[in-house]
């Protein structure tokens, strides 16, 4: 395998946020594995301790290796109990991008942010899953709101959800502005993609001007293109949320509800675009 087309990556989180039911999956959709393990059941491929079935809990970082769109992604599973800290530390320290799942209701925890800065630490690059949109008192921006203040972030959505709470059922990417939604027939395996709808045209461009801004701040190509009114394509945004990824100037945020199989494809999508191959680690 091409260095270049492989992902070192973490995923971390408080507990109960959902870390290991979207790790699942992500195994699952990259064909991985061929059912979906539930937490609940105590099937899960990376709780693999008789503890942790037990417990519904990771407590040793697990280490799977999948496939995405030609690329290898290597992923650790690393516990989000603050008991476990030192196992985060030592998964850390191999990691070249980090996957932190929050919840939507929960927000930043303190074992996020004990994570959080951990990761800052290691100079680890991160993308941020506002998981359980499905959940009472799912608020999607107010967890953007505390990734910045309570983390000292820059998040930036490049994903807005579509309804919340029980009325969750897809979300609009940014990048494309394409509404996606999922196939509940076939475990969300089929996504139906549709032009941003007249009822969310106005959020959804108000949010991608904000997208374009946050980039400009770091980009010049960007900054120049807007200021000469040239068309700012899905490559330039892609290009430099890239950039400002690796350099941890910018935390793309994505969302979507894992236990219902929404949100999960993109989110690989976003390993693959915006984190860097082991060769391009600063």
């Amino acid at each position: 395998m091409d260095l270049h087309r492989m992902r070192n990556i973490g995923i971390m989180a408080h507990i109960d946020a959902g870390k290991t039911t979207t790790t699942e999956r992500i195994l699952f959709y990259s064909g991985k594995t061929y059912k979906i393990g539930e937490v609940d059941d105590g099937n899960t491929v990376m709780d693999w301790m008789d503890q942790e079935q037990e417990r519904g809990i990771t407590i040793v970082s697990a280490a799977t290796t999948t496939f995405w769109n030609d690329h290898q992604i290597n992923i650790i599973d690393t516990p989000g109990h603050v008991d476990f800290t030192a196992e985060v530390e030592r998964s850390l320290r191999v990691l070249d991008g980090a996957i932190a799942v929050f919840c939507a209701v929960g927000g930043v925890e303190p074992q996020s942010e004990t994570v959080w800065h951990q990761a800052d630490r290691y100079h680890v690059p991160r993308i941020a899953y506002v998981n359980k949109m499905d959940r009472p008192g799912a608020d999607f921006f107010a967890v953007v709101e505390e990734i910045r203040v309570k983390l000292g972030a820059n998040p930036v959505p490049i994903e807005l959800p579509i309804g919340a709470e029980d009325s969750f059922k897809g979300v609009i990417d940014l990048i494309t502005m394409e509404e996606l939604y999922w196939n509940p027939d076939d475990d969300g395996q089929t996504i139906t993609r549709k032009p941003v709808s007249p009822e969310h045209e106005a959020l959804a461009i108000e949010w991608r001007e904000k997208l374009i801004d946050a980039l400009a701040t770091h980009s010049e190509e960007i900054t120049n293109l807007f200021l000469n009114e040239e068309k700012i394509t899905e490559n330039h945004i892609r290009k430099a949320l890239r950039e400002q990824t690796i350099a941890f100037k910018t935390v793309p945020v994505l969302c979507g509800a894992s236990r219902r199989n929404i949100g999960v494809q993109p989110l690989l999508d976003a390993v693959v675009h915006y984190f860097p191959a082991p060769d391009e680690v600063p």
